[in-house]
């Protein structure tokens, strides 16, 4: 590979068996006459049976066949091909399925640190301060202790050609062959009273089972019996399938281990066996305190991967390697690069296997890879990453900006501490939620953490009397403290981002807990986090390092549950700022134009080809959903009238539970922003609203863990939350339905404008266009699942169809569209045509300069900036704030609108410029060009010279 494939536009498809390869070679042509120049999928390896996403892989060389056959992809890929269309696929490192269907994993558990894939997943073996082994894995998998679980016979024993294996329901899981003594004992015992004691068949199986139960001597090295586990269990299936006598005699043996539940003493035998597994079972519940394996988050089913390993790195990327070496992968985007011990050098080393000719700092050779990284705000993308740039969240959080009003938004503020009383600012609820899960589903990874200090605090004689309580605290707050997902040590040189963030971040825990650590504690953990131990103790300068990549891998999942997950469903001020990879503006907010502006300069000077998104998988609400809702900020005073309306309406009809009312108003105002985002426009859509609505507050109560969670669901709560939904969509309830849609006329005629702008400047500014699934059309929806829906391609395909046709009606077509916007067609003909012009003028969008143009009188009613390389020219203009000018009915703008308003072209600029969207002509006078004639018969411009 000579050159650096870049797309101009991806287009994000979710597989599983509803959606498969051959259903996306179906819309291949369709996405190449929409303008798409690749398709960007989910995971495509084998992932567990029936998996919705594909992130819960279980065979690293083979494709999911619930997607479809090798022919199936093969002619997904020619299908491409032929239309000279990219293939960028989703590839999980991080992680694997802990399934009984990942024979990694199943061997790991039946041999333990015997496993010859023993290292291929991060398995703290080691959890004491001194060393102590605890050589069992912990499998937190039962739904009640323990002893309950044993001794209700829901563990049972059974046998195939795969050996012996537990069963709890639909989990299947191993039995070592280091075990089998006990249950062959009982075996030969049968055998031994049976009358045809000379039978060939018996002697064979007696002299297998004795040489099992009479090791060679004290010496013998386990190792061994491991290797030649495969013969045994290849005879003693060839024994059983062949002599009834045999299968008797195991059938029976297997039955006494199984126990009765009438008799708890009968499940003795088993509770023995269990014992001396290579892991524990235990109540799901324990996972938090006790779990000895990384998780993905606190996903106790996917088992983080040593992908730092050379041999697993070659294991867990071969099948994904071998594709782009046939060209049927083009692109690769890598999900949770944060999960990484070394991210840095992951993506580096992928580099160089993805082509032999890359160097490192070289961004015009390489192969075409994003990382899922979530950055801060005033974050930047490590410049050693050896990527072209992110999934694209960062450019959703300014474009969002964009379209907030800043004394709108301080005024929602002040609306939203009356209406419920949340005085603490977004940062303090941030810290107190990342404190939360740490202390509830974090405790045994920050314990196991801070084991590893203990070890170099008992080398360092300024810190070794600290108790391991206190550490533990310390490391806690440290966490809880640090403003980023994570930073980037991964040698004993710290870089000056990196210190600057985890030096922030010692101070505000150390401010935060200084009524009850000691501040000496902090001074150790300044020494570690710098590598710069006592000269007595230097040897422990490895240790440091090793504790500082692990603690890294950590921080992102504190963030990412803490306040994605958590503080983002508990700040309802505006829901549309609680997104990923963004976080509520606070009261400093002054200014989105400018922001969007020097991250789009910043982008083409460091990252030009990253990704720019709008929705993703990941999203927690659709950008159509996000456009709506930003209007609020427009219209404070309008919502308070209404919130204020529709709670007093509304207090009567709530449930109570606890002696409270539900929803609380927290809640309340959660609910009816989320309704303002997501009600339908078409009528059909009405009827699954309510199953949709309930679903997701279901979900986001648990999530803000305040009433209910997920550890201990409140169903009483949650029930009395659904029923509160069913109020507001009953039909009889016409006061409340009158005001509610009165408001939402405003905000949805605004809220599609908004839109069509988020369309527009994502296609045009620096950095390459993704869209997901269905999103060309009205898309209304809310976080996982409900944004996984199906979607309706051919109705799709025809609507491109018919717009094709008729591109060259321009203004009767802008028009037409402009009066009929609730079907969508208008969106759709954004999305093509800006995709069609990037398309034809692909270097001007990957390399022109970025233009930012001054807008004359009311500047802050327009946004825009024009792109030139050499003599070809694009200028792009979308309307802002503009809610108060929606007639009452949400028909129309009113007259008057962009009066005394103008753009003032860049230096050299052309006069003459044609409207891509209208055909019009379009002349500049004094290098300006008029609102009024912009946007005369199109919500937004886009402008060729």
């Amino acid at each position: 590979m000579t050159t650096l494939r870049i797309p101009t536009a991806t287009y994000r498809v979710q597989f599983n068996a509803g959606f498969r390869f051959a259903d996306a070679q179906a819309i291949v042509a369709y996405l190449d006459a929409l303008g798409i120049s690749d398709l960007y999928s989910s995971p495509i390896l084998k992932a567990c049976r029936g998996s919705t996403h594909g992130y819960d892989v279980v065979d690293a060389f083979e494709l999911n066949p619930e997607l479809g056959s090798e022919a199936d992809f093969e002619e997904l890929t020619c299908a491409l091909r032929r239309l000279d269309l990219g293939l960028v696929v989703d590839v999980v490192p991080n992680h694997m399925a802990a399934s009984s269907e990942n024979v990694w994993w199943m061997n790991v558990l039946e041999n333990g640190p015997l496993s010859r894939f023993v290292n291929y997943f991060d398995i703290e073996w080691t959890t004491g301060i001194h060393g102590a082994t605890d050589k069992r894995v912990l499998l937190p998998i039962l739904g009640k202790p323990y002893g309950e679980i044993l001794e209700g016979g829901e563990l049972r024993i059974g046998y195939d050609a795969d050996g012996f294996f537990i069963t709890y329901y639909a989990r299947r899981l191993p039995i070592t062959p280091l075990s089998y003594t006990p249950i062959l004992r009982e075996a030969l015992k049968a055998i031994k009273s049976a009358s045809v004691a000379d039978k060939p068949p018996l002697l064979e199986f007696r002299e297998l089972v004795d040489a099992l139960l009479s090791p060679k001597g004290k010496g013998e090295d386990p190792a061994e019996r491991v290797l030649n586990s495969k013969f045994l269990k290849n005879a003693l299936w060839r024994l059983y399938q062949d002599d009834s006598d045999i299968r008797s005699s195991i059938d029976e043996a297997v039955q006494g281990f199984n126990g009765d539940p009438a008799n708890p003493a009968s499940f003795d035998p088993l509770d023995s066996l269990l014992e001396q597994q290579w892991y524990r079972l235990a109540y799901w519940r324990v996972a938090a305190e006790e779990i000895n394996y990384r998780r993905f988050f606190d996903v106790t089913d996917l088992i983080g991967v040593r992908v730092e390993d050379p041999e697993v790195f070659e294991a867990r990327q071969a099948r994904i390697l071998q594709l782009v070496d046939q060209d049927k992968i083009t692109g690769l985007r890598i999900d949770h690069i944060d999960g990484l011990y070394d991210p840095i050098g992951h993506l580096r080393k992928l580099q160089s296997r993805l082509d032999s000719e890359w160097r490192e700092g070289d961004r015009t050779r390489g192969f075409y890879t994003v990382v899922e990284k979530i950055l801060g705000r005033g974050e930047e993308l490590p410049v050693e990453f050896a990527a072209q740039g992110t999934t694209g969240y960062d450019f959703i959080d300014v474009l969002t900006a964009l379209q907030l009003s800043a004394p709108g938004l301080r005024d929602l503020q002040r609306i939203y501490v009356g209406f419920t009383g949340n005085y603490a600012p977004f940062e303090e609820t941030a810290y107190l939620r990342k404190k939360q899960v740490i202390n509830e589903l974090f405790a045994g990874e920050v314990r196991a953490l801070a084991m590893r200090l203990a070890r170099i605090a008992s080398q360092d004689r300024n810190a070794r009397d600290f108790a391991l309580a206190e550490l533990v605290d310390a490391l806690s707050e440290l966490t809880a403290a640090l403003p980023v997902y994570r930073t980037y040590v991964r040698n004993f040189d710290v870089g000056p981002s990196d210190r600057q963030y985890l030096d922030g971040a010692l101070d505000d825990a150390q401010a935060k807990s200084s009524d009850r650590l000691d501040a000496r504690i902090f001074s150790f953990l300044h020494r570690v986090l710098s590598i710069d131990p006592p000269r007595y103790s230097r040897q422990t300068r490895t240790d440091c390092l090793d504790f500082i990549m692990r603690w890294q891998q950590f921080t992102g999942r504190v963030m990412a549950k803490g306040v994605e997950d958590t503080a983002f469903y508990h700040h309802n001020l505006l829901i549309s700022m609680n997104e990923v990879g963004g976080a509520p503006r606070d009261e400093l907010f002054e200014d989105g134009a400018l922001e969007l502006h020097q991250r789009n300069a910043a982008i083409l000077q460091r990252w030009p080809h990253t990704m720019n998104a709008t929705s993703t998988h990941d999203t927690k609400r659709s950008e159509d959903a996000r456009a709506r809702i930003n209007v609020l900020s427009e219209i404070p005073e309008i919502w308070e009238a209404r919130l204020k309306e529709w709670a007093e309406s509304n207090a009567s009809r709530k449930l109570r539970t606890r002696a409270m009312p539900v929803p609380d108003a927290n809640e309340e105002v959660l609910i009816y922003q989320s309704l303002l985002g997501i009600w339908p426009l078409e009528g059909a859509e009405q009827e699954r609203l309510g199953d949709r609505l309930k679903a997701y507050i279901e979900k986001a109560s648990r999530e803000a863990k305040v009433h209910t969670s997920w550890l201990q669901p409140n169903h009483e709560h949650e029930t009395a939350l659904k029923h509160f939904v069913d109020v507001l969509l009953d039909p009889l309830h016409e006061n409340f339905r009158k005001s509610f849609l009165s408001l939402h006329q405003i905000t949805s005629y605004a809220g599609f404008i908004n839109s069509l702008s988020q369309v527009l400047l994502k296609i045009t500014s620096p950095g390459v266009p993704d869209f997901y699934q269905g999103s060309e059309f009205w898309d209304f929806s809310l976080v996982d699942p409900d944004n996984r829906r199906s979607v309706n391609f051919e109705a799709r395909r025809k609507m491109l169809e018919a717009l094709r046709a008729r591109r060259n009606e321009g203004i009767e077509l802008a028009r037409e569209l402009v009066r009929d916007w609730k079907s969508g067609a208008i969106k759709m003909f954004v999305t093509h045509v800006a995709l069609k012009f990037r398309r034809e003028q692909a270097e001007l969008f990957r390399r022109g300069e970025y233009l930012p143009v001054a807008i004359g009188g009311d500047s802050t009613r327009l946004f825009g900036f024009a792109r030139r390389l050499e003599n070809r020219w694009t200028l792009q203009i979308v309307p802002r704030f503009i809610a108060r000018h929606v007639e009452d009915d949400g028909s129309s703008l009113r007259p008057g609108l962009w009066d005394g308003i103008d753009v003032t072209l860049p230096e050299g600029a052309p006069a003459e410029w044609t409207n891509l969207f209208t055909g019009e002509r379009l002349s500049a006078r004094d290098s300006k060009l008029l609102a009024v004639d912009l946007l005369a018969h199109f919500p937004v411009a886009l402008l060729s010279s």
